[in-house]
């Protein structure tokens, strides 16, 4: 059974070495309604520099900027440390113990798919997807069907963020398939 996760970092940089801040992850069927499990973790910025992982200073003024929110992403007691944050997505990823049938989704397969693989390596652990399974749904929202979908929860919350992206890929997936039984007829 293929399952898609789709998968939403907030971050200490635009590389692929930047620190990760959070990590938010749904499960969703990309044809279908509604979203399944989830997974969110605000990540201790001292263990993704202690991977070595890297803060810039340019992205550390834009969060300043931010609501105070979004901030919260970055201070907050309960931050769990990078390996147990990428551990979870690992486990929620595999589906016993195999990737090969989970496809994971971000918002741009140039931002968070190679700062997640680095941080992978850094923490010694193998990545929990296989290559070819990365869906891009920065690429989806700019060339598929211009379907309105209004934003809730708060900008630039991992798991916000990803919920998001996968109800509106969901729209924008089920116009598609309108305009495709539409030809058809």
């Amino acid at each position: 059974m293929t399952r898609h996760i789709m998968i939403d970092l907030e971050t200490m940089g635009k590389g692929p070495r930047s620190a990760i801040a959070a990590i938010g992850a749904v499960e969703f069927d990309p044809y279908g309604q509604g979203l399944g499990r989830e997974l969110y973790h605000r990540v201790d910025l001292a263990s993704s520099v202690a991977a070595g992982l890297v803060i810039d200073a340019d992205t550390v003024v834009w969060w300043m900027k931010q609501s105070e929110e979004a901030r919260a992403e970055l201070t907050n007691e309960n931050n769990v440390p990078l390996h147990f944050a990428l551990y979870d997505l690992a486990q929620m990823i595999a589906i016993d113990g195999h990737p090969a049938d989970t496809i994971v989704w971000a918002n741009g397969t140039s931002f968070d798919f190679p700062i997640l693989g680095h941080a992978y390596r850094a923490c010694g652990m193998g990545q929990p997807w296989q290559y070819f399974n990365e869906r891009d749904w920065r690429t989806v929202r700019k060339v598929g069907p211009n379907v309105a979908f209004e934003r809730t929860g708060t900008h630039h919350n991992a798991l916000a963020d990803a919920c998001h992206q996968a109800l509106h890929l969901q729209l924008v997936m089920a116009r598609l398939h309108q305009l495709d039984v539409a030809e058809a007829a």
